[in-house]
């Protein structure tokens, strides 16, 4: 079974990939930014496994690795980390916050970084797994979005990221989902899966034998127009 560490664990598709690992057996350890939600969300998830997580911000690069020092200890070693932390700014860059603008750069490009930084020595150790939660929307641009934009990067540094380990037995997965029934959504779009679908190809991927790099998986709901 897998020690896996997953930022942003307490909702969406990062609480999903949580759950569904748990269910599948493996150890799970995660990182919220909310004390309060996060003590919440490892009390529900306590029955279904071994669990465990502390707070910790994303984007900031003393407290995640603390998060993964942490993760270390309390799992005795870690296999697999998930890049999940994430989130939209609302408005356009005419009418956006750029205080907003920058948290979310800070989330969604320079958090899977410094992440990457942290776990990379335990994860070649163990010839693990460094994933990352992009999206279809680094692939498509949308006017005035900055947050696809944070995207696009995420699909660079995934590809990036796994030339350089080429030869190392690390892994690197990207997994870029579609429109996904979140409370990322204020209106939840026509066509949209259900979190635990994502969760299900990540644990599909994870468990190809050594010799098989997933290094891309595409998930959209039928029906999705791009």
């Amino acid at each position: 079974m897998l020690r896996i560490l997953v930022t942003g664990g307490t909702s969406g598709i990062g609480a999903a990939l949580v759950r569904e690992s748990l269910r599948a057996g493996h150890t799970v350890f995660t990182t919220g930014r909310d004390a309060g939600r996060l003590a919440e969300f490892l009390d529900s998830c306590s029955g279904l496994g071994n669990v465990h997580g502390v707070v910790a911000d994303a984007g900031d690069w003393d407290q995640t690795r603390v998060a993964v020092a942490a993760a270390v200890e309390t799992m005795g070693g870690l296999d697999v980390a998930v890049a999940n932390a994430g989130f939209s700014a609302p408005g356009d860059l005419a009418d956006g916050d750029p205080e907003r603008w920058r948290d979310m750069v800070l989330t969604n490009v320079y958090g899977p970084a410094v992440l990457a930084k942290a776990a990379l020595p335990e994860l070649t150790t163990n010839r693990g797994h460094f994933v990352l939660m992009g999206s279809t929307a680094g692939r498509k641009v949308y006017p005035g979005n900055l947050y696809t934009a944070t995207k696009w990067a995420v699909t660079g540094y995934a590809e990036s990221l796994r030339q350089q380990l080429v030869g190392t037995g690390v892994r690197v997965l990207h997994i870029a989902p579609g429109h996904v029934d979140t409370p990322l959504w204020k209106e939840a779009p026509d066509a949209a899966i259900a979190p635990e679908s994502v969760a299900g190809a990540f644990l599909w991927a994870l468990s190809q034998p050594a010799g098989v790099d997933v290094s891309e998986v595409a998930i959209r709901a039928t029906g999705q127009a791009f």
